[in-house]
């Protein structure tokens, strides 16, 4: 049976993927009795970006210092770790390790390094040639850099974890409502769903792929974009498994969101290889055989995609490939791991990033939020957004209190 939201909730969440939870989760905890509402436009919660993805717990090595994205991680990777041990939640700490395949790469190794101990990441370690073998016998490297606080968890199961926890605070989760617009209207915004409207004081858009279109229809600027890239891994046969122990890791491209076709051992010992990043023709691209007209109308419509293309053309022909070919995504990964072959690799799951991308072109990296009359809206928050869903949510909930009050 339907269950109708509350008709006039203090704050409506807009959202149920592992931040807009959190968000929920951390304004119940502050003022007890508080009506908060949780609307999802899918029938369960952490359905897009929070179920789809490869459940890498980062602790903060790639990011620039003093930006959101380097404090709230490695701010937020110790006690959402810390709160999957408490509930159960699957999570395991193995490590990360990220490989210089090159002498040329050392120097953007160094540059990893000296982020991760600026930004306090514990426990860094840099391995020898010789030494890359202790960690992970069949990796080859000229140098690495060793992340053992780097961990695996189930984010979807934290994220049912929260709406568990905002039902039992009080709030509400409403599935299988999914919200058209949004209206100031005096001391209220008036929240447009399948299911009627809603009239709140306050309302914090989490809306993730669809951020920007329900950010625009609440008076927001257009700019970012959201425009989608489909990631697809392929996974290693179950024999195979032994040709990773947990997480391996090329140097990335710094100029890039994006990083690297690398080697994933979830919590259910499944070992991931990806992924592709292939800019997709729907928000929901999750079989390349979908389309949305709307949503790609959108992302061609944007002039910073034209823009984006004409800089990145060559990374897009190369991740061209790699979607295309599964030969190409394997010998990119067998640059690191030489066994690997063809024939040790089977289809594998695929997610859509929301990338936010600036009318200039800008592939926009750190965490965005911004305002409207009586809402909020996290315009961006890719990796390490998940990571980082506690701290995040005590930045947004900050900032909603003090709008709102």
């Amino acid at each position: 049976m339907a269950v109708t939201p509350r008709e006039e909730p203090d704050i409506v969440v807009v959202g149920a993927g592992i931040i807009g939870l959190a968000v929920a989760r951390e304004l119940l905890a502050r003022r007890p009795g508080r009506a908060v509402t949780v609307l999802e436009r899918e029938p369960v919660a952490g359905f897009h970006q929070t179920g789809h993805n490869s459940g890498v717990l980062h602790a903060g090595i790639y990011y620039k210092p003093g930006s959101l994205k380097a404090r709230l991680c490695t701010e937020g990777a110790p006690e959402l770790l810390a709160y999957c041990q408490e509930r159960g939640i699957p999570a395991r700490q193995d490590g990360k390790l990220i490989v210089a395949i090159a002498p040329e790469e050392r120097g953007r190794l160094d540059e990893l390094e000296r982020r991760g101990r600026a930004n306090g990441v514990p426990d860094l370690r840099r391995l020898r040639a010789e030494e890359i073998g202790e960690i992970e016998p069949h990796v080859r490297g000229v140098d690495a850099l060793l992340s053992p606080a780097t961990a695996v968890v189930d984010f979807r199961a934290v994220a049912e974890a929260f709406a568990d926890d905002v039902r039992a605070a009080g709030g509400e989760v409403i599935v299988g409502c999914a919200v058209h617009g949004a209206q100031p209207d005096h001391r209220a915004i008036r929240i447009r769903h399948a299911a009627g409207e809603s009239r709140a004081r306050y309302a914090v858009f989490c809306a993730g792929g669809w951020s920007d279109r329900l950010a625009v229809a609440a008076g927001g600027d257009p700019d970012p974009r959201i425009v989608p890239f489909r990631g697809a891994w392929l996974r290693l046969r179950p024999e195979r498994r032994d040709l990773v122990r947990a997480l391996v890791y090329p140097v990335p491209d710094p100029a890039l969101p994006f990083l690297g076709v690398h080697f994933t051992r979830g919590t259910d010992d499944e070992v991931l290889i990806g992924p592709t990043a292939l800019l997709a023709g729907a928000r929901d691209a999750y079989s390349l055989k979908r389309l949305s007209p709307a949503d790609l109308r959108e992302t061609l419509a944007w002039g910073g995609t034209y823009r984006m293309a004409r800089r990145w053309w060559r990374t897009g022909l190369r991740e061209l490939r790699h979607a295309t070919s599964r030969r190409a995504l394997v010998a990119d990964g067998a640059r690191y791991i030489p066994e690997l072959t063809t024939a040790d690799v089977l289809p594998g799951p695929a997610g859509v990033r929301a990338q936010a991308l600036g009318r200039d072109g800008s592939l926009i990296d750190d965490f965005v939020v911004s305002e409207t009359e009586r809402a909020l809206h996290v315009r961006n928050a890719p990796s390490p957004a998940a990571t980082s869903a506690l701290a995040l949510a005590r930045l947004i909930a900050d900032r909603a209190e003090e709008a709102s009050d």
